[in-house]
């Protein structure tokens, strides 16, 4: 009987250190994983696809680009109305079913149009709904799904689960708008369709999904402005997650209408459509080269290595946009300047998620999202501004201050510099 448990104790004290079980060799094996990242990359894509047809439609049908914005501006609304409210309740539901609805919602919105098309009662009102009940969805599921995420993968892998989200990202951006335009020439309603059976394959990913969303509920009544406190107070005893959040915003807010430059500075070379469109393909393959360079370069470099040295190079990167003297150029400088996209975003994201307690996932991440996107349309309306005043070189020095004054600042931080690796994170 002793030599039994001798034994046993043996096994035991020869299998404790190992721990492969929460380590997995690649993601590809984990089918939990596999099954909540397919799942997504086949709904983005059919997102992107009633995102290009959303406004061929009004303009078809209302010949009123104001009206074209408006679709986009409702979809968008619910993010900054919704997403601080809709961080405290996705950590008191049940973060899988509130998943499953959404996308059971975004289904019967998107569907409804084909129907009523079909059927002789689609209006303009119908699709402003539709459009804002996709956005108020889009909210809570994309909160939920960040939430998840470090129940599903073990938390060393949370920087390289993220890299594969920004695949989902690219490749949708990919073929999406193309897909877009080639189902919406054979018929209206057919994008729309498209997306509600995308959404429909999401909730057949996710019912398949074995793994718990989330850890055990704490029963007590909900008090949302008192939970959404609570994750605003965490954030802010959390100085290295509160510089990343300020860091993230003041990195994105000079870019986010970089897009409008591109073309501004496509044109004056009297770049064709066409090639304007390869030009941000081109971001697009960049994107996706920074996702697969993720895995390798958490290897080499520290969490604080990788994100001094990414800001500095998605600073530096866009001021290539100013000396880019022709179309070849532009799109090469593009594919380069989104490299780095992704390695920054998906190691903050893999860090702060690993950092997060689970019952806070939902209401920390909404207001770091607040933070560090919500300035977003503020840099719009000031890329706009600039353009129309200087010109797109000027406007791409001028946003080149900021990302520099960001990156020295990151560079001092001690919190950054000296982080933690992830895997000893409590």
């Amino acid at each position: 009987m002793s030599q039994v448990q001798v034994t046993s104790l043996e096994e035991v004290n020869k299998a404790a250190p190992v721990g492969p079980v929460k380590r997995p060799v690649s993601l590809w094996r984990n089918r939990d994983y596999m099954l909540l990242w397919s799942g997504q990359m086949v709904s983005a894509v059919g997102t992107r696809v009633s995102m290009l047809a959303f406004p061929l439609f009004v303009l078809a049908i209302t010949h009123s680009p104001a009206q074209a914005g408006l679709i986009g501006a409702l979809r968008g609304l619910p993010y900054a109305l919704f997403i601080l409210p809709a961080g405290a309740l996705i950590d008191r539901w049940n973060r899988k079913l509130g998943m499953i609805l959404c996308d059971i919602g975004r289904a019967l919105a998107l569907g409804s149009i084909p129907v009523a098309l079909f059927l002789g009662h689609l209006t303009i009102v119908q699709l402003y709904i539709v459009s804002l009940v996709e956005g108020t969805l889009f909210t809570f599921f994309g909160l939920a799904e960040t939430a998840c995420l470090p129940q599903v993968v073990s938390k060393e892998q949370l920087p390289t689960a993220a890299a594969q989200g920004m695949v989902i990202d690219s490749v949708s951006g990919l073929i999406g708008p193309s897909l877009g335009g080639v189902l919406y020439s054979l018929g209206r309603a057919i994008p729309f369709l498209t997306d509600a059976i995308s959404y429909g394959a999401s909730v057949l990913s996710l019912f398949f999904i074995k793994a718990q969303f989330q850890e055990e509920r704490d029963p007590a009544p909900l008090h949302l402005w008192a939970d959404i406190k609570e994750g605003l107070t965490w954030l802010w005893h959390q100085p290295l997650i509160r510089f990343l959040a300020l860091l993230t915003g003041g990195m994105v807010a000079p870019v986010v209408g970089y897009s409008l430059i591109l073309i501004v500075i496509a044109q004056s070379q009297h770049a064709s459509a066409f090639t304007i469109g390869v030009i941000f393909a081109c971001g697009g393959v960049g994107s996706i080269l920074g996702a697969i360079l993720v895995t390798p370069l958490q290897k080499r470099f520290s969490f604080g290595q990788l994100m001094i040295g990414s800001t500095w190079i998605w600073a530096l990167t866009w001021l290539l946009f100013a000396i880019a003297p022709n179309p070849l150029i532009l799109g090469i400088v593009t594919a380069v300047s989104f490299i780095i996209v992704p390695i920054y975003m998906s190691v903050q994201f893999g860090y702060r998620l690993a950092l997060i307690p689970d019952h806070l996932q939902g209401r920390v991440n909404s207001v770091f999202r607040l933070i560090a996107f919500g300035s977003e349309p503020i840099g719009l309306a000031v890329t706009g501004i600039l353009l129309q005043v200087m010109g797109p070189v000027p406007t791409v020095l001028v946003l080149f201050v900021p990302q520099f004054i960001l990156s020295i600042a990151a560079t001092f931080n001690k919190r950054l510099r000296n982080a933690k690796p992830i895997e000893e994170l409590e």
